[in-house]
């Protein structure tokens, strides 16, 4: 009996201990971050960026490391395959514990709510970021991450074009009447130079800045688009960009613009900070200034943000939120000074970016700017959407269509 007795605990202690590391196994495959061998925690970091960006990201972490006894950060690079890899691991419960992020509209769900450790840092703490930033890291309500980069755009122009026609430069404050006839003066048939460029096929997040710019945008506060889409002030835009290639003072491009400019032949386009460095190394003598106004209406831009999140899954969140105050504070913004537009007061303040010629304009531009929330940040199938509004974008700037954009818009909105 006794023996029957011994036999029965020892097979419920051999079922405890395999039941124990079902667990620990299962535990390990929904976020992989557990203590390492020596005792630290383990933190999986998901970057999309490749290359000289990646070394640069790498021997960020190892600073951390080293002054962390208790943390160690493994960098994972997806570059291409961001999206994909982070969707998978969201599905399966195998996210990283920190990832940078853009699109919160999509994966809010599976991402840590920031406000609670905002508010332990202090007020101090979080206004050192620009406040337009926020809304752009942030889905119904909740903070979902911490701004890491971002730009405006602006309308970049060619100075050597303006020079040889004998025009101005563009100052702050100008509108879209002066922006055509300044194209106007610069427009050259014979030596084939176009005034301004823009996408044929634009970005409908993108675009959206210039409805708001004319007191406008796609959708209501509710999602519809009807009303919105298809108002007075939307359609004056788009008749105004169409009519600029009517007239002969723009055209349309593949991309933004910037290709063109590189080759000497356009004078001025919009875009945001990517344009710096590609257009210095193509050795062409460019200025940049605000976007400009409607005449009832305001210079606003649209912000491209990144940020840097915490998974909702993950089981050291307290470590992963002490890695993401490192990934942004002053030190780091300005590491990646070089590629990046800091996003703390402080850092721009003792860099004097607000006195560079350049930079300080996407930062007039940002302050410009709070207070608009994409549409994509509102309507749910958003991606849905945005297809079905750049085709009809490209059916109404397109050279071979220009479609009516009353009645695109009207037929889009329904």
């Amino acid at each position: 009996m006794k023996l029957v007795k011994l036999k029965s605990i020892f097979l419920l202690f051999v079922a405890a201990m395999l039941l124990l590391a079902g667990c620990s196994s299962t535990a390990g495959d929904e976020g992989k971050s557990d203590t390492s061998k020596d005792g630290k925690v383990k933190l999986r970091f998901a970057t999309w960026d490749v290359g000289d960006d990646v070394d640069l990201q790498q021997d960020m972490i190892d600073k951390f490391n080293e002054s962390h006894e208790n943390i160690e950060v493994v960098l994972e690079a997806y570059g291409s395959e961001y999206d994909t890899k982070i969707t998978a691991g969201m599905g399966a419960k195998d996210a990283p514990d920190i990832m940078y992020m853009w699109n919160y509209p999509q994966y809010k769900d599976a991402l840590e709510p920031l406000d609670s450790y905002l508010d332990k840092e202090g007020a101090e703490y979080k206004d050192n970021f620009y406040e337009t930033l926020w809304n752009y890291n942030s889905a119904d309500g909740q903070i979902l991450g911490l701004p890491v980069g971002y730009t405006t755009h602006v309308v970049y122009y060619n100075k050597a074009l303006f020079d040889e026609a004998g025009v101005e430069y563009p100052q702050s404050g100008w509108t879209w009447e002066d922006l055509q006839e300044t194209a106007k003066k610069l427009t050259n048939k014979d030596t084939k130079v176009s005034g301004f460029a823009f996408s044929g096929k634009p970005d409908p997040y993108d675009f959206e800045m210039f409805l708001w710019g004319n007191n406008a945008a796609y959708v209501d506060d509710k999602g519809s688009l009807k009303g919105n889409l298809d108002s007075k002030e939307s359609v004056e835009v788009f008749d105004m960009f169409q009519n600029m290639v009517k007239d002969g003072l723009a055209i349309t491009t593949e991309g933004s613009g910037a290709t063109e400019m590189k080759s000497g032949k356009v004078a001025m386009f919009v875009y945001g900070a990517w344009g710096l460095t590609p257009l210095k190394e193509a050795g062409i003598d460019y200025g940049v200034v605000e976007l400009p106004k409607f005449k009832d209406g305001k210079s606003v831009s649209i912000l491209s943000s990144s940020g840097v999140s915490i998974s909702k899954n993950s089981k050291h969140k307290e470590e992963a939120f002490e890695f993401i105050k490192f990934w942004t504070n002053e030190e780091a913004n300005k590491e990646r000074i070089g590629f990046e537009l800091p996003v703390l007061k402080s850092v721009v303040e003792s860099e004097q970016l607000e006195q560079d010629e350049v930079k300080s304009v996407f930062y007039s531009m940002l302050e410009k700017s709070d207070g608009y929330t994409p549409s994509s940040f509102i309507v749910e199938d958003w991606s849905q959407v945005s297809d079905n509004l750049n085709y009809v974008f490209e059916s109404i700037f397109n050279p071979s269509t220009l479609m009516d954009p009353k009645e695109a818009l009207k037929s889009a909105a329904e």
